[in-house]
């Protein structure tokens, strides 16, 4: 698993890939309640940039989108969340 540095990296390349994506920028704000004011004060938070990772993992297409258009390997988006505050997986056994 990457390291925290690594995952706010690859966070913070979701969170400016994602500000270029005008309708999938407003449904993130309008999901997360925050206003465009917010994202830059925002992105020094893991967990906010955890939320972030969250929202573009909830569609295939934008996972492809986002990796092809920074050169990230398909699975560089799950492990960076898993790194994250909130990203460890649940294992319910």
């Amino acid at each position: 698993m990457p390291g925290q540095e690594y995952a706010e990296t690859v966070g913070l390349k979701a969170l400016a890939w994602l500000a270029g994506q005008e309708e999938m920028l407003g449904t993130f704000l309008a999901a997360s309640g925050i206003g465009p004011g917010a994202l830059r004060s925002r992105a020094a938070e893991p967990e906010f940039l955890g939320s972030v990772l969250d929202h573009i993992l909830s569609n295939d297409g934008w996972v492809v989108g986002f990796c092809d258009a920074t050169g990230l390997p398909y699975d560089a988006p799950m492990s960076a969340r898993r790194a994250l505050p909130g990203g460890a997986e649940v294992n319910w056994t």
